[in-house]
């Protein structure tokens, strides 16, 4: 087990996650981390991880799928203690305006980016808590800036899921404040991640980036950075929280 015990990253196998899961073991965590479907992917990272001398366990999982999850959570305890979750995995689609936004479209989305966190988060309360006999932890939800800006013309639904991220942040943490467990969030802005593929436009880094207060788009090492901040002792007093990592948008 790593020396700060087990952190749990949903989502690890590209983008902020995977940056997230080479930090948390270069910290001393023992990294476990889901994957949806790419297992090339993930066999990397967890090898890079594992070749640096740390420890790296992905598991595939679809965090909207509760039986999935629960598996998630099963699986890493081979590592030992969990002591950190970081709810990372999201999806969005193609851009598009609300008025053409489907139903299927919609469940797709929020089953991912809204069921999926509480789902982890109910699994890491249980385990975490002192109220179920557990020494304490944190959780860092990983939201958007898009649930301040919402996202008109592009992708409104993602926006509003990620807002809900921020509902369960805010509320969670006062839920389990005396329970010896941290609830935090970091909002990106726009950050250089395959993410943008998905929304039918992989050049949008390149175009909004420079339009940014900062003049640029972030990187996914500056938001694990802020991620591993919350989840260290350093932010010891520090719960319910919001860190917006989007180069002042």
């Amino acid at each position: 087990m790593g020396g700060n015990g087990v952190v749990i990253i949903t989502g690890g196998s590209r983008g902020i996650g995977a940056a997230t899961a080479r930090l948390a073991a270069r910290r001393g965590y023992a990294v476990c981390f889901s994957f949806h479907s790419d297992s090339v992917s993930a066999r990397t990272v967890a090898e890079e991880i594992e070749a640096a001398g740390g420890t790296a366990l992905p598991v595939r999982a679809d965090v909207a799928v509760e039986a999935d999850v629960e598996r998630l959570f099963a699986t890493a305890e081979s590592l030992g203690t969990l002591t950190a979750l970081v709810n990372n995995a999201g999806v969005l689609e193609r851009q598009c305006r609300v008025d053409e936004l489907t139903a299927d479209r919609l469940n797709r989305v929020l089953t991912t980016n809204v069921t999926g966190p509480f789902l982890c988060a109910r699994q890491a309360v249980l385990r975490m808590s002192t109220r179920y006999g557990g020494s304490g932890g944190a959780i860092v939800n990983v939201s958007s800036a898009a649930s301040r800006l919402g996202s008109p013309g592009e992708y409104v639904d993602y926006a509003a899921s990620k807002g809900a991220v921020d509902t369960l942040t805010t509320g969670l943490a006062l839920e389990v404040a005396g329970e010896g467990i941290r609830v935090n969030c970091v909002r990106p802005g726009i950050i250089d991640t395959g993410i943008h593929r998905s929304g039918g436009e992989p050049g949008r880094v390149d175009r909004i980036g420079p339009t940014q207060p900062l003049g640029r788009g972030g990187r996914p090492e500056e938001v694990a950075e802020a991620i591993l901040w919350l989840l260290s002792d350093a932010a010891s007093y520090s719960t319910g929280a919001f860190v917006d990592v989007s180069g002042g948008r």
